[in-house]
């Protein structure tokens, strides 16, 4: 005897099965967990290396070597913004959703790793300068640059049409990312209380080889976050697309 569902019950079996559809649909890259426990491993091999590895700095004590996350994460920030902007390019060239999805998942990476930035500088500069924020160049420039990209991220949710939104998100990446040089050249360009750029070839050689094994730990954070949202972003897009083709089909999967 068949069993008459009611359209509530019709609607949750037709969103359960889109989801199992999208599920099967898009599968995850193989190399995408494994990467996952490379980079914890990595980060917490490098942080427990730069933490004994080096003394503590004659003025500013353990407080110093907040760099080991801080200046990895800012170069990172800065990555991630050169791969939404060349993807932004590839999209509207190649008009291909991927790379619309390649550069949302970078943006929202970056914009964490901006944030973080920010929040470990401020920790700095507390009993460095003697105030939590200054309108300083670099931090000034630091945080239009992480409103701007929390603002491409909003724009996404403005329309539901996915060429439209993979159209307006392009033009807003590729305009963002003139910020980024401005933030990276700021010290040099204006008087400003933030030292110039940290490298492994400017800082004290006690601190170099843990700079350059930190910043390779956090890129590959990067490279994980950008790889699982990914997947994330194409099961929904996929799960969008499949609950579309329904709604045609008159609510039959």
């Amino acid at each position: 005897m068949e069993t008459i569902q009611s359209p509530a019950e019709r609607a949750s079996s037709a969103a359960t099965g889109t989801a199992s559809a999208a599920r099967a649909d898009v599968a995850a890259p193989r190399w995408v967990a494994p990467l996952g426990w490379a980079a914890l491993l990595a980060f917490v091999g490098s942080q427990a290396f730069g933490l004994m590895a080096s003394s503590p700095d004659r003025d500013m004590g353990h407080l110093q070597k907040i760099m080991y996350v801080h200046v990895p994460a800012a170069w990172s920030s800065m990555i991630a913004f050169l791969v939404v902007f060349v993807a932004s390019v590839m999209y509207l060239v190649k008009r291909r959703e991927k790379y619309d999805l390649v550069a949302a998942s970078a943006a929202e990476a970056g914009v964490v790793l901006t944030a973080l930035t920010l929040a470990l500088g401020s920790i700095w500069g507390r009993p460095t300068w003697g105030v939590w924020w200054t309108w300083d160049p670099r931090l000034t420039t630091t945080a239009i640059m992480l409103m701007l990209y929390a603002g491409y991220l909003a724009l996404r949710s403005f329309t539901e049409d996915p060429e439209r939104r993979a159209r307006w998100s392009a033009a807003v990446g590729i305009l963002a990312f003139l910020n980024v040089p401005i933030v990276y050249m700021s010290v040099r360009w204006w008087r400003t209380l933030h030292q110039p750029q940290s490298s492994p070839a400017t800082v004290d050689t006690a601190y170099a080889w843990g700079l350059r094994l930190n910043a390779i730990a956090v890129l590959l954070i990067l490279v994980y976050f950008i790889g699982r949202r990914y997947h994330a972003a194409a099961l929904e897009r996929a799960a969008e697309t499949r609950r579309e083709e329904i709604a045609l089909n008159g609510g039959r999967s």
